[in-house]
């Protein structure tokens, strides 16, 4: 698809979901599913000079190959973000971060207990087939949702309009600390207070209609339950249900717009790589992936080091560019934020020229560490828009699996001589 193709297409200034297609009538078919807070300038920033620099050759490639746009508007950015998983579920078009592995993704779950909660968890920990999570039976499971952090934002958003519980363990299992925390939210308002079962049942019924993008039904039920509690003289019900429409219209999903603006599909994702050997031999390379600044140890990967045609195993240069190169032969693989890697600007420039190669703009941060390996300067995490704190932890937590994973090749090698 050319840039003069999208004068053909009129796309408003508002929130809302985008579809790029491919044919027409039953041959059609979605080749990307996006969100955005104003259509109009998300859509024009694909035909953007830079394109295959800020989102890689893979949405190059379906925008080249595309023929059509649709989309749909909704109200509120939160709206779109409901819509989209929708959408994504429905198609699953392979041109979608991690769209190639639903297991990746995340999903809003509800349980399917006494008192129902509300969760955020990954496609790997669910069973779709038996709706089971970790033994737990599930009511419902909306998604997938391809940014964690903005479906995280979501559900805080919408707990503040119905409020759920979101405890990991079922609500009143726990130790005394755990048992505190959950009395703590309900004084102030974020899990439900002094609600029986019938209140709590509405609330979850309000929120998985909201999950499911079903927000117009959810707004007539809501006004029906309204007229209902007023015809019975519940006027304080009725007043309550009336705060809740009034909320749901005018949704301060500031964070989310700022997000979407920023064009951050997959969420605040970091890369940070390491490698270890003793004199070249044994030698691995490790990936660790933080997401919103948390450590996801499910996305680790080890790569053994086979080394370069003329350079030894010891050399962390060619390394680094190996198990760099390998890793983006896996376009399966979400594309993160930033790409962190341990040393100075040396091995920040190395890790440039990789993504170079393949036309990627991504920012590499560097973590300068000093002689007794403690972090004395971060480089380039400005230009990532990540922080300090997070470089570090991702460099940190890189130096420990590399080691770790290095200790077990060593005692391995020791034990079968290899």
């Amino acid at each position: 698809m050319e840039r003069a193709t999208l004068t053909t297409f009129d796309l408003p200034d508002c929130p809302g979901v985008y579809l790029f297609t491919k044919g027409k009538g039953k041959s059609k078919s979605v080749l990307y599913v996006g969100k955005a807070t104003s259509l109009r300038d998300r859509v024009r920033s694909y035909f953007d000079d830079d394109l295959i620099a800020t989102r890689g050759p893979r949405i190059v490639d379906m925008v080249t190959d595309a023929d059509g746009i649709s989309h749909e508007t909704t109200p509120t950015v939160l709206e779109a973000l409901v819509r989209e998983a929708a959408l994504i579920r429905e198609h699953m078009p392979k041109a979608n971060a991690m769209g190639k592995d639903d297991k990746t993704f995340l999903y809003a779950v509800i349980t399917d207990e006494h008192i129902p909660r509300v969760l955020a968890i990954r496609g790997a920990e669910i069973d779709f087939a038996g709706k089971i999570s970790g033994g737990i039976k599930l009511k419902a499971i909306h998604g997938p949702f391809p940014s964690g952090y903005q479906l995280r934002e979501g559900l805080r958003l919408i707990r503040r309009i119905f409020p759920f519980f979101d405890t990991p363990r079922p609500v009143g299992e726990g130790n005394r600390h755990a048992k505190g925390k959950v009395e703590f939210n309900r004084q102030i308002g974020l899990y439900p207070r002094d609600m029986d079962s019938s209140d709590y049942a509405r609330s979850i019924r309000n929120v998985s209609l909201f999950l499911s993008g079903r927000v117009k039904t959810l707004r007539a039920t809501l006004t029906r339950d309204m007229k209902q509690a007023a015809k019975e003289e519940r006027f304080e019900d009725a007043s309550q249900i009336k705060r809740q429409l009034f909320a749901l219209d005018h949704i301060q999903d500031v964070s989310l717009i700022r997000e979407d603006r920023e064009g951050k599909d997959v969420g605040p994702r970091i890369e940070a790589y390491d490698t270890a050997h003793i004199s070249g031999t044994n030698a691995i390379g490790v990936m660790v992936v933080v997401e919103e600044s948390m450590p996801d140890k499910k996305q680790y990967r080890t790569f053994r080091i086979r080394g370069v045609s003329g350079r030894s195993l010891n050399n962390d240069i060619a390394s680094l560019k190996e198990i760099l190169t390998r890793r983006l032969g896996h376009n399966e693989w979400p594309l993160p934020r930033a790409f962190v890697v341990d040393g100075g600007k040396v091995h920040k420039k190395a890790a440039e020229e990789v993504l170079k190669e393949v036309g990627l703009g991504i920012p590499v941060v560097a973590v300068v560490k000093d002689e007794k390996h403690r972090p004395r300067e971060v480089i380039g995490s400005l230009r990532a828009g990540i922080t300090d704190a997070d470089a570090v932890l991702a460099n940190s937590e890189a130096h420990r699996f590399s080691l770790a994973t290095h200790r077990k090749a060593r005692s391995k090698a020791m034990r079968t001589g290899t």
